[in-house]
C-alpha cells in the first residue's frame, strides 16, 4: 500500500518568526466566526505565560500578551449569546481581531519552541516589535466594535474597555536580562574572533538566560539553526547575513557543547546509532521504510505512480538507467521527485517521541547541497570552530575513557556536518589519534573513532594523513574483528574512499587479508556491509595486481552465487559490473569462464534487468570474455537463446556506449560463423526485434 503523497505544491513548512495569518472569508457568518475566534483567544490565553521555562525570553512581554488574550477570551464568552444579531461592522471587528490573534499564537508558539531559544534571544528586538504591533491590532479593532455589543451588558461593556485600555498601554519590549545577555553573545563572538576561549561563566550565564542547561537542550539548538540555514539555501539565500549570523550561532553552540557539557545525558543516545523507535499504531512499519533499502527514510519522496522511497535510494535507481517503479515495475511518467512532507513528518513525530533525531544530513538532503563552507563561516564562527575542535583532540589524547567516549562522539557528529569540519580536524592532526583509539576495549569509543575516520576520508587531506600514519593495516583489522557489525562496515566503507586512489588501492591489496576480507563479506555480510564491501573491491581492481588476488580469494565463486539468487536486483545490477572489472584482466576472464552455467546466466541477465547500466556493464563483460577467451566462448555465445534479440534491443535502444558495446559483439558472433562457414553451417540467427526496425538495418548491416 502506497504512503500518503502531499499533493504537489503542498506548502513549505513555516519558517520561525513568519506570521501568515489568514483572513476569515468574506461574507462569514457571525456565529461560526464568534466560535472560532473564542477557541483561538483560549489557546492563546491558555499559555504558561508565568513559567520561565516556557517562555525564557520577553518574559515580561509574553505575560501581558497572555494575561491580554485572558481578559479578551471573556470578552468575547461574554458576548457569545449575542453572535446572531451581530451587525456588519462588528463581523469587521472580530475579522480584524481573529488576524491579530493568530499573529499572536504564532508569535507565543515561537518564544516557547525548543530548540529555538537561541535565536529568538538574538532576535528579541523583533519579536517584541511584532508583538507590540499585534496588540495595537487588538486595541484598535476592540475600538471599533459597535457600542451595541461592547455595551450589551455590565460586564461586557467593562472587559471591553479593559481590553482595549491594557492593549494600548502595553510596552513590549525586550527584558533587561535579554539585552544583557545579547551583550555576552557579541562579546564571547569578538573572544572566538580573536582565537581566545571565553570565560566558562560568561559563557554559562548566556545559556541560563535561555534554558540551555544540558547537551541534548544544546544539540536541540544546533539542530534547529541547522534546519534554518538550509532553509536559507533553499531559497538561495547562501550569501546573506542570516546564513554568517546562524553559522556563528551555530558554532557558538557547538563550543558549548563540546566544552561546557562533560556528559552526554540520557534523553540523547549514543552519538549517531540508531535506535528502536516504535511506529503509531495507525500505520504499519513497513510504509515507513524505502522499498530499495529496507531502512526508515530520513527524506521520503513520492515518484509517478504514486510510490514513495527514500531520496537518496531512488535518486541512485535513476541515474543507474532505471525508468521504472522499483515497485510497481510501472514506466515512471516523468522523474520529478516530490517530497513526501506527510510521510517526513509522521516519521520525524515518531522519532522524537522516542528520543531519536533524524540523521543531521536529512535536512541538507531535503534542501540539496547545504554543506557549509568556509565562505559562510565568520571570523568568530571559524575561531569557535577551531577552539572547539583542538579540544576535542585534546581529549583523544589524554583523557578518561568517559571523556574519549564523548569526543569522539562529537568527532563523529561534527566531522559529518560539513567539509569545514572535516578540514579542521585534519589540521588539528585528529587522524593519527583516532587510529590510536582504533584498539580501545570500548565498543562505542571504537565505533565513534571509525566512523570519524570515515567522515574524514572523504576529504582528501584526511586520506593522505590516514594512508602516512599506516593507518590502512588497523583499518583491515577491525574489519575483521570490529566490536559491532556497523564498525565493520564502516571500515569497509573507509577502505572505499582510500581505493579512489591508485597509489593506496595497491597499497591496500598488499596486505594479505584485505581482499579475502571484502569478499568474505561479499558472501556473508548484510546488505550495507554486502554493499560497501562490493564497491570497495570494485575500487581496488583499478590496481592489475589486485585482479589475480580477488580472483585467489574466490571473488567469482561468490559472485556467481549471489546472481543465482538475486536475477534483477540491485545487488545483481552491482555484481555484474563487479565482474565486468574482474574480467578486464585474462586471469579473471578465464576464472569467470570456469565458473560451470555463469554464461548463461549473464545473457539471462541481459535479457531480463531493467537497469540501463546493469545492461552496459553486462554487454562489456561478454565482450572481454570474447577476447580473453577466444573462438570457443564466440561460439558458446552464438548459440545461447535470446542473446541475439537482446543485442539487437540494446543497438536500436541502448546509450552510445551500450550500442558500441553490443555492435561489437554482434560483429564477433557474425565473423565466427562466416569463417566457420565451409565446416559447418550457421546456425540461424533470431529475426531482429520488430521495435528496433530499420534503425537495426542501418547500424548492423
Amino acid at each position: 500500500m502506497p504512503a500518503p503523497t502531499p499533493p504537489r505544491n503542498q506548502p513549505k513548512r513555516r519558517r520561525l518568526l513568519a506570521l501568515p495569518a489568514v483572513c476569515p472569508c468574506e461574507g462569514i457568518a457571525p456565529e461560526p466566526l464568534l466560535a472560532s475566534l473564542v477557541s483561538l483567544t483560549a489557546d492563546v490565553a491558555s499559555r504558561r505565560a508565568g513559567d520561565a521555562s516556557a517562555f525564557p525570553v520577553l518574559r515580561r512581554g509574553t505575560r501581558q500578551a497572555v494575561r491580554l488574550a485572558g481578559l479578551l477570551l471573556a470578552f468575547l464568552e461574554e458576548i457569545q449569546d449575542a453572535a446572531a444579531t451581530l451587525s456588519h461592522s462588528a463581523v469587521v471587528g472580530l475579522t480584524e481581531l481573529h488576524v491579530a490573534m493568530q499573529k499572536m499564537r504564532f508569535l507565543l508558539t515561537d518564544c516557547a519552541r525548543r530548540g529555538a531559544r537561541l535565536w529568538v534571544l538574538v532576535n528579541a528586538e523583533l519579536i517584541a516589535s511584532e508583538l507590540r504591533l499585534c496588540l495595537g491590532s487588538v486595541a484598535a479593532a476592540m475600538d471599533v466594535l459597535p457600542t451595541c455589543i461592547v455595551g450589551a451588558s455590565v460586564e461586557s461593556g467593562e472587559l471591553g474597555r479593559l481590553v482595549s485600555d491594557q492593549a494600548w498601554r502595553a510596552m513590549v519590549r525586550p527584558d533587561a536580562g535579554d539585552k544583557l545577555a545579547v551583550r555576552s553573545v557579541r562579546s564571547i563572538m569578538d573572544t572566538f574572533k580573536r582565537g581566545v576561549a571565553p570565560e566558562a561563566d560568561d559563557v554559562m550565564r548566556v545559556l541560563r538566560r535561555i534554558r540551555v542547561e544540558s547537551w541534548f537542550q544544546c544539540s536541540e539548538e544546533i539542530a534547529f539553526l541547522d534546519g534554518e540555514l538550509s532553509a536559507r539555501f533553499d531559497a538561495g539565500d547562501e550569501n546573506s547575513t542570516e546564513v554568517v549570523l546562524i553559522n556563528s550561532l551555530m558554532a557558538f553552540l557547538v563550543y558549548c557543547r563540546v566544552v561546557l557539557f562533560d556528559h552526554i545525558d540520557s534523553k540523547q543516545s549514543d552519538a549517531t546509532a540508531v535506535r528502536p523507535a516504535t511506529c503509531p499504531e495507525w500505520i504499519r512499519p513497513e510504509a515507513l521504510q524505502c522499498p530499495i533499502t529496507l531502512e526508515l527514510m530520513s527524506n521520503p519522496v513520492t515518484v509517478s505512480t504514486g510510490q514513495t522511497y527514500d531520496r537518496a535510494s531512488i535518486t541512485r535507481w535513476m541515474k543507474a538507467g532505471c525508468r521504472t517503479c522499483p515497485v510497481t515495475g510501472e514506466k515512471l511518467r516523468t522523474v520529478d521527485l516530490v517530497p513526501n512532507a506527510s510521510l517526513c513528518g509522521i516519521i520525524e513525530r515518531m522519532l522524537l517521541s522516542n528520543g531519536v533525531s533524524l540523521p543531521e544530513t536529512s535536512s541538507k538532503q531535503r534542501h540539496g547541497d547545504a554543506d557549509s563552507s568556509a565562505a559562510t563561516f565568520s571570523p568568530a564562527a571559524a575561531g569557535a570552530a577551531r577552539l572547539a575542535v583542538s579540544y576535542i583532540v585534546a581529549q583523544f589524547a589524554t583523557g578518561s575513557t568517559e571523556e574519549r567516549r564523548k569526543a569522539t562522539c562529537e568527532a563523529r557528529k561534527l566531522s559529518k556536518h560539513s567539509m569545514f569540519y572535516r578540514a579542521l580536524f585534519v589540521e588539528a592532526n585528529a587522524v593519527p589519534w583516532l587510529l590510536c583509539l582504533l584498539s580501545c576495549m570500548d565498543a562505542s569509543v571504537q565505533d565513534n573513532a571509525v566512523a570519524s575516520l570515515l567522515n574524514l576520508s572523504k576529504h582528501p587531506g584526511g586520506r593522505t594523513a590516514l594512508v602516512e600514519a599506516g593507518g590502512i593495516g588497523l583499518v583491515v583489522d577491525i574489519v575483521n574483528v570490529g566490536a559491532k557489525a556497523e564498525t565493520q562496515q564502516n571500515a569497509v566503507a573507509i577502505l572505499f574512499y582510500l581505493s579512489s586512489n591508485a597509489e593506496y588501492a595497491e597499497e591496500i591489496g598488499r596486505f594479505p587479508e584485505a581482499i579475502p576480507t571484502l569478499v568474505r563479506l561479499i558472501k556473508e555480510g548484510a546488505h550495507r556491509g554486502r554493499k560497501n564491501a562490493m564497491v570497495s573491491l570494485y575500487g581496488l581492481l583499478q590496481s592489475p595486481s589486485n585482479h589475480a588476488k580477488a580472483v585467489a580469494a574466490g571473488a567469482v565463486v561468490v559472485l556467481a552465487g549471489l546472481l543465482s539468487s538475486d536475477r534483477d536486483g540491485d545487488v545483481a545490477c552491482d555484481t555484474v559490473s563487479l565482474l565486468a572489472r574482474i574480467a578486464e584482466q585474462p586471469a579473471g576472464s578465464q576464472a569467470v569462464l570456469a565458473r560451470a552455467g555463469l554464461v548463461a546466466r549473464l545473457v539471462e541477465f541481459l535479457a531480463a534487468s531493467s537497469s540501463r547500466s546493469g545492461k552496459d556493464h553486462c554487454v562489456g563483460l561478454l565482450v572481454m570474455l570474447c577476447r580473453h577467451g577466444g573462438e570457443k566462448v564466440v561460439a558458446l555465445l552464438g548459440r545461447m537463446p535470446g542473446l541475439m534479440g537482446s543485442l539487437h534491443s540494446l543497438v536500436a535502444d541502448g546509450s552510445p556506449a551500450t550500442c558500441k558495446k553490443a555492435r561489437s559483439l554482434i560483429s564477433m558472433i557474425h565473423r565466427h560463423y562466416e569463417l566457420t562457414r565451409p565446416s559447418s553451417p550457421p546456425v540461424p540467427l533470431p529475426v531482429p526485434t520488430p521495435d528496433a526496425g530499420d534503425r537495426y538495418v542501418r547500424l548492423v548491416l
